[in-house]
């Protein structure tokens, strides 16, 4: 007889997610996850394997569905620097404030962590990191054809640049740093390569 699912896989995973973001991989057990999701063991295990595929799965996840839509939305907007600081607003809102406030980025938490190592994970990392720089990156070069730049600040090192900001929001966010500091560093950032217009 065909195995017969009484859950939803989906929706678990969903639930799995926001453990390990929450409480990062190191810190979370087995026996968490059968406690946040309901399931027993062999449920998990036969529908996502061991708890490194189980993380894995997750880390996927949190950067189809979460990461993905926000670097799209900033490549395709076509207003420039405008959008690097709507960007950056709403990276610090959303980290600062709501149900997710000091939770950080799950996948700068890994980059934090020892689950950095696994090969499976870095390639997610890396991923991420390619298309936060690649999103930046298109949001410059139309800043730079508007004259939005500051002279010198070439589009490819200020990706470069932005994309660390970044993380370095997403890790201060979760050891506390405030909203309004965050604000401050990201504003004398993109100050730095010109973003006057965006203010």
């Amino acid at each position: 007889m065909p195995d017969i699912k009484h859950f939803d896989p989906d929706a678990t995973l969903e639930t799995v997610v926001r453990l390990f973001w929450r409480q990062g991989v190191a810190s979370t057990g087995i026996q968490d996850v059968v406690t946040a999701t309901g399931l027993n063991r062999s449920s998990l295990y036969a529908t996502f394997g061991g708890k490194q595929e189980l993380y894995l799965a997750a880390l996927r996840r949190y950067l189809e569905l979460r990461s993905q839509p926000m670097f799209r939305r900033l490549a395709e907007d076509e207003r420039g620097l405008p959008a690097v600081a709507e960007f950056f607003d709403g990276l610090i809102e959303a980290r600062c404030s709501g149900e997710y406030a000091r939770w950080g980025c799950m996948v700068s938490n890994a980059y934090a962590g020892a689950e950095n190592s696994d090969p499976d994970v870095r390639a997610v990392l890396d991923q991420h990191h390619r298309e936060l720089r690649d999103a930046m990156y298109a949001a410059l070069v139309i800043a730079e054809r508007r004259g939005q730049l500051a002279a010198g600040a070439a589009p490819d090192a200020s990706a470069d640049l932005l994309a660390l900001l970044a993380y370095g929001v997403n890790l201060r966010s979760r050891a506390g740093a405030d909203a309004a500091t965050l604000r401050k560093t990201v504003a004398a950032a993109l100050e730095s390569i010109g973003v006057r217009a965006a203010a």
